[in-house]
């Protein structure tokens, strides 16, 4: 990759996290684990509703088969479950590049 281009990529990436920070971090108060627990008790709450429905759905199923109606259900736990571990891992990017200030 020409020199040229890599001042170009070292620059761009100084101003998107620059930009991310004065955007996101004014959004939050400087956070402390404390302060994520709430999420990572979201999420745990939500993948340990997926995986008992799951279990739930194999033991009444006859011929191991689910019906419509579980799979439907299933299917709602599981966007549920996907949407906030979308959610919390977008946050701990934030917290990794530093565009979000935390308490240590």
């Amino acid at each position: 990759m020409p020199a040229e281009n890599r001042r170009l990529l070292i620059a761009f990436e100084s101003d998107l996290r620059e930009i991310n920070r004065q955007t996101i971090n004014p959004a939050f108060a400087k956070l402390k684990l404390a302060d994520l627990k709430p999420v990572m008790l979201m999420v745990a709450k939500a993948r340990a509703q997926y995986l008992r429905a799951l279990y739930d759905i194999a033991l009444k199923a006859p011929d191991n088969t689910p019906s419509a109606a579980d799979i439907e259900r299933l299917t709602q736990l599981r966007h549920v479950y996907e949407e906030l571990i979308k959610g919390s891992q977008a946050l701990e990017t934030a917290i990794e590049r530093e565009y979000l200030d935390v308490d240590k």
